[in-house]
């Protein structure tokens, strides 16, 4: 396919999206099944070219005067990729699968882009009834903090210290130009090519053998701030596909015991395969089981319990820009009740002394510091660790600068700190 044809097909898959109200991923998969003359990377880079049209869907619309497929597509061609007018003109030929010209008042829109008196919510490309939320956490820098949520992500990994280390992986993936992380201490970080894809990691020696995982640097210093040691017993209570159950087994050296359950017992399905290549042995899964405590033998005898709570992912917009504009306020009520009752349920099984990390990918106030005020209140014999403290006993003393300004924990966001958006907060059971 032509670049041209590929931006028309990306035309065609974005006006799919917004009739059907489906999610990016399953229109594009749809798509590809029906036009099998497409080959691999004619699909990846129009994959490509739509999410960078959802990331800056907004700010795209309001620089064009207009919010369909095409205007879009043809802003966020200068938005999201930098493309000049005579570029975005070539692209639209109209000759064979190419998009029509460009018309008048189309070149005069991409001539002379201008979001100088957009409101915050389309400067930032967020749904606007965010916009008084976002405003309480983020205040003056509301716009810049949401447009970094609107840009492409790094690809990160962590490197499995159970196999190799940093240095040795740095050596093995060198012809993916792998760079150190900038904060994590055993992550790695891979460029993107011009067009927003990543390398193919899943050929990757290093990857197929467990020594690396792909894992955002903000969720590696999630696990590095639960202090967890060898010996230890330790609780995932929501372990998913299992992301930070890995990175706490490399980090007790497995040695000592980590229960990993999650209420939805589909989602532990891809942990048992991570768990054999990363060789992490001393991790238990504990399905969830109809009308059974899996857990009971866990009460009050856990040194620490993670809660990797469900959210609305708001963190999580450059991997998922999308899911943004999925979300609405009754999901955002339904994961706080949902937040609530999972701090609940942890407390049950931290002992006395013990430790209850509770992380979100959101950069929500409501689903984060509010939780904790709620839960701390509920229970006494609970209390929140410094962010100075937490981040000394990480051996990352300079985490602290990212300590929230709301009393708890603390706050990760692509603008400050380069990762996804992530909320880290460490309790003490006294």
């Amino acid at each position: 396919m032509t670049p041209g044809a590929r931006v028309a097909a990306a035309i065609e898959v974005l006006a799919d999206i917004e009739a059907r109200k489906r999610p990016a991923a399953d229109v594009l998969k749809e798509w590809g099944l029906s036009h099998r003359f497409a080959g691999s990377k004619d699909r990846a880079a129009i994959g490509s070219l739509v999410f960078d049209a959802l990331r800056r869907r907004s700010s795209s619309a309001f620089i064009m005067g207009e919010d369909s497929a095409r205007a879009i597509m043809l802003g966020a061609l200068h938005q999201a990729r930098g493309l000049s007018v005579t570029e975005i003109a070539a692209l639209c030929s109209g000759e064979g699968h190419a998009p029509a010209p460009l018309s008048e008042a189309e070149t005069t829109h991409l001539a002379a882009p201008d979001l100088t008196d957009a409101p915050p919510s389309v400067a930032g490309d967020f749904p606007q009834w965010l916009e008084s939320a976002f405003a309480a956490v983020f205040g003056a820098t509301v716009v810049a903090e949401t447009a970094a949520l609107a840009l492409r992500a790094p690809l990160d990994l962590r490197v499995n210290t159970l196999k190799t280390t940093r240095e040795k992986a740095l050596t093995s993936l060198a012809h993916l130009h792998a760079g150190r992380a900038p904060l994590a201490p055993d992550g790695l970080r891979l460029p993107l090519t011009p067009d927003g894809r990543g390398p193919a990691l899943s050929a990757e020696p290093d990857y197929l053998k467990g020594r690396v995982e792909i894992q955002d640097e903000g969720s590696q210093l999630a696990a590095l701030c639960s202090h967890a040691q060898a010996g230890e017993q330790a609780l995932d209570l929501c372990a998913g596909a299992g992301g930070k159950t890995l990175a706490i087994a490399a980090m007790m050296g497995n040695k000592g015991q980590i229960y990993a359950t999650d209420a939805d017992a589909r989602r532990l399905a891809p942990i048992y395969k991570r768990l054999e290549r990363a060789g992490a042995r001393n991790v238990q899964v504990r399905a969830p089981r109809r009308d059974q405590d899996v857990l009971a033998d866990l009460e009050g005898k856990c040194d620490l319990v993670m809660v990797d709570a469900p959210c609305t992912g708001t963190g999580t917009w450059r991997r998922n820009p999308d899911a943004k504009w999925r979300i609405r306020p009754g999901a955002l009520e339904q994961r706080i009740a949902e937040q609530d009752q999972a701090l609940d349920e942890a407390a049950r099984f931290v002992k006395s002394q013990g430790r209850l990390l509770y992380v979100t990918c959101s950069v929500l106030r409501e689903e984060n510091e509010d939780r904790l005020k709620r839960f701390l209140a509920a229970h006494p014999d609970y209390r929140s660790e410094p962010p100075r403290l937490m981040a000394e006993k990480a051996g990352l003393p300079e985490l602290d600068g990212f300590a929230s300004p709301f009393g708890y924990g603390l706050r990760l966001t692509p603008l400050t700190s380069g990762t996804d958006g992530f909320f880290i907060a460490l309790l003490t059971r006294e």
